[in-house]
């Protein structure tokens, strides 16, 4: 066992408070805050960008390992794809009723 296994999880226990902090942000600009819709929703993806890169950093430990370059393509393929279905339902949802 290494060192980092031995001990209190601080950087985790950091992690999910940076994590709750985040999200009560989010949930604060929405539900308390006058701005704009438009302004809110990028405020909020914004906010969602940062903690996935906190919990992938944090929790999945992207840092670690021997093999780096082939987890950020694996990281870059896998947002690559979620682009393409997000993308793809909207589009298919929004244009897909003139076939018919």
């Amino acid at each position: 066992m290494d060192n980092k296994a031995k001990g209190f999880p601080l950087g985790h226990v950091f992690g999910f408070i940076l994590s709750l902090v985040l999200t009560f942000a989010a949930a604060g600009v929405a539900l308390k805050t006058s701005l704009p819709f438009h302004t809110i929703m990028w405020i909020i993806g914004t906010l969602a960008v940062i903690q996935a890169g906190l919990q992938l950093f944090m929790f999945m430990h992207v840092n670690e390992g021997e093999d780096r370059k082939s987890q950020l393509i694996n990281i870059f393929y896998g947002i690559f794809m979620a682009i393409i279905i997000v993308l793809g339902t909207i589009w298919v949802m929004s244009f897909g009723d003139h076939i018919h």
